[in-house]
């Protein structure tokens, strides 16, 4: 019930249309009562041979009839129109969540099902609360209503023709408890489904690459059976439940045409063949609203469920979140520091313990270290993609929990490992971090990232639209695109993500050199797997399993340092390095 009661909370926005709705839909239920009403006392004047009668009553029912469709028109236009803003006030709202949670929530999370409760739950909900709610009230106030004038027509009969409704609303109470726990499991396994063909799109590169079609069909044909199982159980049991709500009415059907049939014949004074018209004719029209009452519940059923999902997200609070009234990060050249940081994922062993690391603003600190040992961990906290377990860190001495963290990733441009693109024009793409960019500065930023020659290549140069995540262009063609959606933000930090690893060497020197007009004057981060970067850093900091473990120049490491030399030595390894350029630095010959 409180999840029910949570839903019945969107509708708050709009209880005047609700209500109009369900006004509506009473009145065109009271003219549903009148009906059977007007009919008997039509065959009563036929019986009775009250000609005079016939043309007001025909017109009546007619009236009736035509009021009816007026109102239950205007009804669904308000129901549906209430529906889409619920849906769209739903969809905006967990679209805005969403975006507001911090990265480790997404770390744990596949995106199908995440789409799935956007979409799939979603609907669901839309349509319990612009048109099940509505059933579910006007199918029990005409069960109410009718009961109410068969019980003036004839109280016994009336007592005797109702006796099995009780039967239904307790049929209807165990179809439920027995469909609740088998609708949630359908919408589970829903989200595993659209999880697996979302992972299967996704990755179509490596599976037809390693010829898995075969395998990956049969990994979503699992899903399919395993949500087919379900949906049959589920379906059998609406096939059980939804025709008994319809049939045990019919057993009233027989008591009347018995009872009562012989009341008019036996008696017809008291009980005439028009009141007979108009009772047998509620007691009909009662199977279809138990009927909408069986399918209202059954939405409900599955709004719940879909709730339950959805709230699931709802609740969850971020965990990254600027103070009240929390100030924008404070002007200054870029120093950063890390004070008693240790970071844990969700309650698991340390990804960094005990870092201090104090970087003066324009000097090059490099992070070395194996796989695992924390370097991209570490950058992410300057973004405050995750927030230390313990510590602080430190932008020109605020410490970024207490400022507005918008106003923090404003000063930090990212250039992350997979060159994430969207599917836009190229332009757009560079724009991303600068909407008001002229076309010269998405120009300027192409050019430093020497993507200008391939872009002016493609069909519609810099309009032209690539396909979802990129694809359409190679990796380097990716990273470099990236790389000058960064450099127009113009930021105090620059995070570059092993930004240059799709490219060969010769276009890596040409990117470093725009890169260094681009670094003047601001600190950067970089995560790569070339060695030859580390030559561009004042300190070398080695990193083993989230700890510092040693700390000097390229020298001095490889001098005393094991775990350096086996890097520059392989050259294969992750290398992260906060960099400001500086015109005298030169490679070092080697790596």
């Amino acid at each position: 019930m409180p999840t029910f009661r949570r839903l019945l909370g969107f509708l708050r926005p709009y209880r005047r249309a609700v209500i109009g709705s369900l006004l509506f839909a009473w009145l065109a239920m009271a003219m549903t009562v009148l009906i059977p009403l007007l009919i008997g006392d039509a065959v009563s004047a036929i019986t009775d041979h009250r000609r005079d009668d016939l043309l007001p009553l025909a017109l009546a029912i007619l009236g009736a009839g035509v009021l009816r469709l007026g109102l239950t028109v205007v009804r669904r236009l308000i129901a549906g129109k209430v529906s889409v803003d619920v849906e769209f006030d739903l969809r905006e709202r967990i679209y805005s969540h969403l975006q507001g949670l911090e990265l480790g929530f997404f770390d744990g999370q596949q995106t199908g099902q995440l789409m799935s409760r956007a979409t799939v739950d979603l609907q669901s909900i839309r349509f319990f609360l612009g048109y099940g709610l509505i059933w579910l009230t006007q199918s029990g106030l005409t069960i109410l209503l009718a009961g109410a004038v068969m019980f003036v027509l004839n109280p016994v009969l009336a007592a005797l023709a109702l006796a099995p409704v009780p039967i239904v609303v307790l049929t209807a109470m165990r179809f439920n408890r027995l469909s609740r726990p088998a609708v949630q499991e359908v919408q589970q396994r829903v989200g595993e489904l659209t999880a697996e063909a979302e992972e299967s799109v996704s990755g179509i590169r490596i599976v037809k690459a390693f010829a898995r079609e075969e395998h990956m069909f049969g990994r979503f044909r699992h899903r399919v059976d395993r949500l087919f199982e379900q949906n049959v159980y589920s379906t059998r049991l609406r096939a059980f439940y939804s025709p008994m709500l319809g049939f045990i009415p019919s057993l009233g059907l027989a008591v009347v045409l018995l009872i009562g049939g012989r009341q008019v014949i036996n008696d017809p004074q008291s009980f005439d063949l028009g009141d007979f018209t108009a009772f047998y004719t509620y007691l009909v029209m009662l199977i279809g609203p138990m009927r909408s009452l069986g399918m209202a519940l059954g939405m409900a059923q599955r709004a719940v469920a879909s709730g339950n999902r959805m709230f699931e997200i709802l609740d969850r609070e971020p965990r990254v979140t600027s103070p009240p009234d929390a100030p924008p990060l404070p002007e200054g050249p870029g120093r950063v520091a890390f004070e008693g940081v240790t970071l844990r994922y969700d309650g698991a062993e340390p990804s960094l313990s005990g870092i201090d690391l104090e970087v003066p603003a324009g000097s090059t600190v490099a992070l070395v270290g194996p796989t695992g040992s924390g370097k991209t961990s570490l950058v992410a906290l300057i973004a405050r993609l995750y927030d230390p377990s313990e510590g602080s860190v430190r932008v020109d001495g605020a410490d970024l929990r207490a400022v507005d963290v918008r106003s923090l990733r404003r000063s930090i441009a990212f250039v992350a490992d997979d060159s994430f693109l969207f599917s836009a024009s190229v332009a757009e793409n560079i724009a991303y971090a600068k909407p008001d960019a002229t076309g010269a500065e998405i120009e300027l930023a192409a050019r430093r990232a020497q993507a200008h020659d391939f872009i002016t290549r493609l069909p519609d140069g810099y309009e032209t639209v690539i396909g979802e995540r990129g694809m359409t262009l190679s990796g380097g063609q990716r990273q470099r695109v990236a790389i000058a959606r960064a450099l127009i933000a113009e930021p105090r930090l620059l995070i570059l993500d092993d930004a240059t690893s799709s490219v060969d060497a010769r276009t890596e020197e040409t990117i470093k050199e725009g890169l260094r007009e681009a670094m003047a004057g601001r600190t950067t981060f970089v995560v790569a797997h070339r060695l030859s970067t580390i030559s561009l850093a004042d300190e070398i900091v080695v990193m083993d399993a989230g700890r510092i473990v040693d700390r000097g120049t390229h020298e001095e490491l490889l001098g005393r340092s094991e775990l350096y030399r086996e890097i520059a030595e392989f050259g294969c390894e992750d290398v992260v390095f906060l960099q400001k350029d500086t015109e005298e630095r030169e490679l070092v010959a080697g790596l």
